[in-house]
């Protein structure tokens, strides 16, 4: 007969939490009564991570985001690389977060749990509990909220490191690309200075000119040739610590790709995870206030020491003189959480505003330094055929030679600056990288 009793009691529990959950989302509610979600949701057919992406604007907005890199080439292939090695720490804790709030998802449940307790008269008493909260201000509702924007924050952050990790890996590849051209051009200054010196030895030898002349040469051959070894002990430096974060050897990879990208193609990633952590703290700030707040629930108790439901009513945190000024504390933050995001929002307009201001002067200097290189080589053959009519000195003609020489560097070093401001925008937008394959 006690068997028959426990059993029914069980199942009373059982039919009253169904009961219950099934009362939590009353129809014109305010949020402040225990919600859950509705087996009518269109999404329900979509994959998880679909009705992740329905469900957040920013992680859709992740998802959307297209790389400015072609398709195919050197960039696209050294991102591919570095990507595919990377350890994406980001990523577990974006796993992490996914998987509180798939927990948090059912905290609209009833909570059932053992309760054992030793008696006055020495005897063990063993039962099991069940608790359902009916209205709590809110409390289980900002509680998904905040793990939902965890998830928010995870995903940005992974955004983040995913086009650090790709800008690292291009600015070392430029580097590289820019040293192993300037080594060879370097190497053609060599070789084209070592037939001014072996002029300038044959005059020694004549008679015709002093030896002070052809030290002069020889010493900026030396110049010449240290800076040769420079720029590609600077190509190989890079390329080693590229494919150390490749899963292959790029140093076969060359030439440069196209990178075109506005510094309002896409809202800056800082921007998205400002958001994403101001809704992390309202949901913060709403959960502490339910704390501060009676709650109403109720609560019944199965076993050998069985109960009917019963109403309950309290709160987390007592009730005291500085109740006041804590709530009004936590009003403060909500406000202070909207102000991180409009600071954020200036800041990334200034750092994209720079960026593009940069990008736009190392282009026009670029144009500018080609053009100045033309007119030194212009010179330069200009000088040359007036020594070969014998109007011109050698050292008048190195003197020239120099100047084309430093120019061509220069084009070089300008030329290569511009590509990097403007993938330094694309980082910033977090568009080095497709979204969808983050």
């Amino acid at each position: 007969m006690g068997q028959f009793i426990g059993f029914s009691t069980r199942g009373f529990l059982l039919i009253t939490s169904m009961s219950l959950a099934g009362c939590m989302s009353l129809p014109g509610g305010d949020g402040n009564e225990v919600s859950r979600f509705k087996s009518s949701d269109p999404t329900s057919t979509l994959t998880a991570r679909e009705k992740e992406a329905s469900q957040s604007v920013i992680i859709s907005g992740l998802q959307a985001r297209q790389s400015v890199l072609p398709n195919g080439g050197s960039f696209d292939q050294v991102a591919t690389s570095v990507m595919a090695a990377n350890s994406r720490s980001a990523e577990s804790e974006l796993r992490a977060a996914r998987l509180r709030a798939e927990a948090r998802s059912k905290n609209w449940l009833p909570t059932i749990g053992p309760s054992i307790s030793l008696t006055s008269l020495g005897a063990v008493v063993a039962s099991i509990v069940l608790d359902q909260v009916l209205f709590d201000h809110g409390r289980k509702k900002a509680e998904r909220d905040f793990a939902k924007a965890d998830v928010e924050v995870a995903a940005v952050v992974l955004a983040q490191d995913s086009n650090e990790r790709v800008y690292t890996a291009l600015s070392l590849y430029i580097t590289a690309q820019q040293a192993r051209e300037r080594a060879a051009l370097s190497q053609a200054s060599f070789k084209d200075m070592s037939h001014f010196e072996w002029i300038m030895e044959e005059r020694v030898k004549g008679g015709v000119s002093d030896m002070s002349d052809l030290n002069v040469l020889r010493q900026k051959l030396a110049e010449i040739r240290s800076n040769q070894n420079a720029q590609t002990e600077t190509a190989g430096a890079s390329f080693a610590e590229l494919n150390a974060m490749s899963v292959r050897k790029l140093n076969g990879v060359s030439g440069m790709s196209g990178v075109s990208v506005r510094a309002d193609a896409a809202q800056p990633l800082s921007v998205m995870l400002a958001e994403a952590e101001k809704e992390r703290a309202i949901a913060e700030a709403v959960i502490a206030r339910a704390g501060h707040l009676p709650g109403l629930g109720v609560s019944a108790t199965a076993g050998s020491n069985s109960s009917g439901p019963t109403l309950t009513a309290g709160s987390d945190t007592p009730i005291g003189f500085g109740t006041g000024a804590s709530l009004k504390a936590i009003e403060a933050a909500k406000e202070g959480a909207g102000r991180k995001v409009s600071q954020a929002v200036e800041e990334a307009n200034r750092r994209l505003a720079r960026l593009q201001s940069e990008a736009q002067a190392a282009e026009r200097q670029a144009v500018e330094a080609q053009k100045l290189t033309a007119q030194a080589k212009q010179n330069l053959d200009l000088f040359q055929s007036q020594y070969d009519a014998g109007q011109r000195q050698v050292m008048d003609v190195v003197g020239v030679y120099e100047t084309f020489a430093s120019a061509q560097q220069n084009e070089v070093q300008l030329k290569y600056r511009a590509v990097l401001s403007r993938l330094e925008i694309a980082q910033e937008l977090g568009l080095l990288a497709d979204g969808s394959e983050i």
